[in-house]
Parts: C-alpha cells; sequence; structure tokens
C-alpha cells in the first residue's frame, strides 16, 4: 500500500510539474535564497555598503534585456580590436627577428658545408614555420588572454554568462558555455581547457564539440584580408572598410548561430539529457589585480597553448618543406595532391591548392595562406607577400572570384580544429572518439556551406 501511494503522489507531483521544470527549478532556487536571507537578516547587523548599492545599479544596466547585449556586444568587440590591431606591430617586429635569425642559421649551414636538404628540413622547413607559428600566435595571445582575464577578474565574465545563459539553455547547452566560447576566440584550444569550469560531463562535451566555431585569433587574419581585397573591392573605395568589417562581422555572427545549432542537434542526439541547472551567484565588482592577471594569463594560457602548437609544428614543417621539394616526374608532390584535390575543391567552389593548404595547416590556422602561396608560386617554402594588392594579384591570377573568396572564409570559419585543439580534445575527453568528431562536424558543414554557395552562385550566373 505505501508503494502505490508513493507511486500515485509522484505521478501527480510530475503532472503538476511537467513543462513547468524550468519555473520550478527557479522558484526553488528563489526560495532557497529567500530562506537564506532571511536567517542572514535575523542574526548580522551590517552599515549599508555603497559599494553593493554600485554593484546593483551596474547590474540593472550591464544585465538588463535593454542594454546587456549591445553592451556586451561593444565590450567584446572593442577586445578584439584591440587583439587584431594591437597585435600588428610586435608581430612584424617579432617577424623580422626571428626570420633575421633564419638567415643567420643558413649562413652557419653553409659554413658546415651541410647539404642541402638538410637546410632544407632543419632551417626552411621546421625552423621557418616554426618563426611563422610564434610571430603570428604570440603577440595576439599575449594582448588577448590578459584583457580576457581583466575582465573575469573585475566581475564582468559571469555577467556575460548571465545574459546568455537563455540562449544556451534553449540550445540544449549549459550557461558556462558563454565564458568558454568567448576564450575561443581568442584560442580554440584554450576554450576547450576553459571548458572544465562546466560542471555536467554532457554538457562539458556539447561545449567542446563546439568551441571550433568560434573562429580563434589565427583565422581573422585570413578572414580581413580577403574581406579586405575582395567582398570590400566591390564597392567605391570610401565604402571597403565598412563592407570588410561587416562582412568579418557576418562570419563571426553565422559561427555563434551554428555553434547554437549544433549544440541544439547534439543534446537532442548523440549527447541526449536534460540541460542542467545553472544558478549563478553574481560576483561583486572588484579592481582587477593587473600584475597578477598579467602573469597568470601569460604562463596559464599563453605559453601554455603556444607550447602545444610549436610540438605540432615543427614536424609538420619538416613534412610540408618535404612535399614542396621532392619531384615526382618533374612535379612537387604537393602539385600532384593538389591536383588530387581539384576535383572535389572545384565542386565546393574552391581549389586543390586550397584544399591541401588546410590540411597542410593542420598545425596552426596562421600558415595556411603561407603555404596556399608556396603551393601557387612553386617556391618551396612557406611565403608571404609585401602587401594586400600583391595578395590580391596573385589569387586573381589563380582564378579567384569574390564567390571564391567568400568561400574561402566559410571554410576557414568551418573546417577541422588545428592540431594544438585537436591534441587538447583528446586530453580532456581521454579517447579519439570526440576529436574525430570536432573535426567532422564542422568539416561536413563546411564543404556544404561551400558547395551551396557555389552553386546558388552558379544559378545566379556569379562563378
Amino acid at each position: 500500500m505505501a508503494n502505490m501511494e508513493t507511486r500515485r503522489l509522484l505521478s501527480q507531483a510530475r503532472s503538476l510539474t511537467e513543462g513547468r521544470e524550468e519555473n520550478l527549478r527557479d522558484r526553488i532556487v528563489t526560495a532557497l535564497y529567500a530562506r537564506a536571507e532571511g536567517i542572514a537578516a535575523r542574526v548580522v547587523k551590517k552599515n549599508p555598503s555603497p559599494r553593493r548599492d554600485w554593484d546593483r545599479r551596474l547590474d540593472t544596466v550591464l544585465t538588463s534585456r535593454l542594454w546587456g547585449y549591445p553592451l556586451m556586444l561593444i565590450l567584446l568587440a572593442a577586445v578584439f580590436w584591440l587583439t587584431v590591431s594591437g597585435a600588428n606591430y610586435p608581430s612584424a617586429l617579432l617577424g623580422r627577428l626571428l626570420f633575421g635569425f633564419q638567415d643567420i642559421l643558413s649562413g652557419l649551414f653553409g659554413q658546415l658545408g651541410a647539404p642541402d636538404w638538410l637546410h632544407g628540413i632543419l632551417v626552411l622547413g621546421m625552423y621557418r614555420t616554426l618563426a611563422w607559428v610564434v610571430s603570428v600566435m604570440l603577440p595576439p595571445m599575449a594582448i588577448f588572454f590578459p584583457l580576457f582575464t581583466l575582465l573575469e577578474d573585475l566581475g564582468y565574465l559571469p555577467r556575460v554568462a548571465f545574459n546568455l545563459d537563455h540562449l544556451f539553455h534553449r540550445a540544449g547547452a549549459h550557461g558556462k558555455q558563454a565564458l568558454t566560447m568567448c576564450m575561443g576566440f581568442g584560442c580554440n584550444a584554450a576554450g576547450v581547457v576553459g571548458c572544465r569550469i562546466i560542471e555536467s560531463p554532457r554538457e562539458r562535451l556539447i561545449a567542446i564539440l563546439t568551441n571550433n566555431f568560434a573562429p580563434c585569433n589565427g583565422r581573422f587574419p585570413t578572414l580581413i584580408a580577403l574581406a579586405t581585397i575582395f567582398l570590400g573591392g566591390l564597392v567605391a573605395p570610401s565604402g571597403r572598410v565598412a563592407v570588410a568589417a561587416l562582412s568579418v562581422a557576418g562570419i563571426v555572427l553565422l559561427g555563434i548561430l551554428l555553434m547554437f545549432l549544433t549544440s541544439w542537434l547534439l543534446s537532442r542526439t548523440i549527447l541526449k539529457g536534460v540541460p542542467s541547472a545553472f544558478t549563478l551567484e553574481l560576483p561583486p565588482y572588484r579592481p582587477p589585480q593587473v600584475l597578477r592577471v598579467i602573469v597568470r594569463s601569460v604562463f596559464d594560457r599563453t605559453l601554455f597553448v603556444l607550447a602545444r602548437a610549436v610540438v605540432v609544428a615543427a614536424p609538420a614543417g619538416a613534412l610540408t618543406w618535404a612535399l614542396a621539394n621532392i619531384h615526382v616526374g618533374g612535379v612537387s608532390i604537393i602539385a600532384h595532391l593538389a591536383g588530387l584535390l581539384q576535383p572535389l575543391g572545384r565542386a565546393v567552389g574552391l581549389d586543390g591548392y586550397i584544399l591541401l593548404a588546410f590540411i597542410l595547416g593542420l598545425p596552426a590556422n596562421e600558415i595556411v595562406i603561407p603555404i596556399l602561396l608556396m603551393g601557387y608560386l612553386a617556391t618551396g617554402m612557406l611565403t608571404e607577400l609585401d602587401s594586400l594588392a600583391a595578395l590580391g594579384n596573385v589569387l586573381t591570377s589563380h582564378g579567384w572570384t569574390p564567390v571564391t573568396a567568400l568561400n574561402m572564409m566559410l571554410f576557414s570559419l568551418l573546417h577541422w580544429p588545428c592540431t594544438t585543439t585537436l591534441l587538447t580534445i583528446y586530453k580532456e575527453t581521454k579517447g579519439l572518439k570526440w576529436p574525430l568528431l570536432a573535426a567532422l562536424i564542422p568539416t561536413a558543414m563546411g564543404l556544404l556551406a561551400c558547395f551551396l554557395v557555389k552553386t546558388l552562385a552558379n544559378l545566379a550566373g556569379l562563378f
């Protein structure tokens, strides 16, 4: 009898709460906090805190439905702008320093009488690739991560999670994924590590698998360059900067939308489950400890990610040089591989050299364009041009159109994560299944998106 009565009561409770689980969680949490505040009010006496009043005034603006999202977008856009624009000069300076040392190494190898193949593999392959990765990756990360950590120390990032919690919850994900998404804009490997803050294993996996949809700083130079050369070139000179900026912003927003869509699909298929309750107690605002923040972000994030990138970039550089300089039948192996990929590349509005550049650029997104130029110009080593105009001339001479550039931007957004990120996913998930899915899901979406754009362009007579 007791069991029957228990089952009856459970059935009655289930019928009363069905479809209202979220409201029920909110009511339970509200009741718990109200009870705790009531107990504290009876036993604790304190003077009114003007600081707490300022906290509440700021939160009425920063977490409001009207101003919360615009202010969040403006602040994050400012961080990205400071990262991209602020990294230009130190990247150029570091590049000159490292590539200058390459000349010294080449002279040393010549004095020692080393064979050309050894000089090519060690200096033009391994060292040149390392120099490229370090000079392009280090300055943006050294700017982005301290800025991001300052916002975290200030107490603003929990407000970002609060603002986006509803959207992620609707997608079957966790509100804290908003923070890991923001970290992914700096580096997807760091974003994957940041997923540790999500308590639910299921929702942590969703965040890990979809973090690649946030374009990292290694992809922004490619997006900006192609948007400026091709999409900005479609309008008058006075409007080129605006069109290029809107194009890049559109690509970023598309990545965020696809992150929500993929999270929703995963939460209803292979990672099916009930979203966990997310109760966030907003911490007080406080002045950030600047020195501690800089040291922590540099050692815990910047150097951690850079070290993993260096480990995979060195052997990849040697392999790339070998493929570009070993000839079969009078043609380099790179040219043979590009020819094999040409039918697939043409089918999705790209070409074989573009797909091969992404494959060989697996260690770091920063070297995709240099590898592409190496293939087009047959230079035998990673190549950089002096200006965007020169880059545009080379690409146009190889059949590029604005549609090709748009597809290149889409595939840059939607393709497999870099080796550093895949290695990080493997270490975080302790298996090969999830890194493979993290690579297959965006790549399939990228090929499909490029195919659709190419098909529509053909129908409109633009390709």
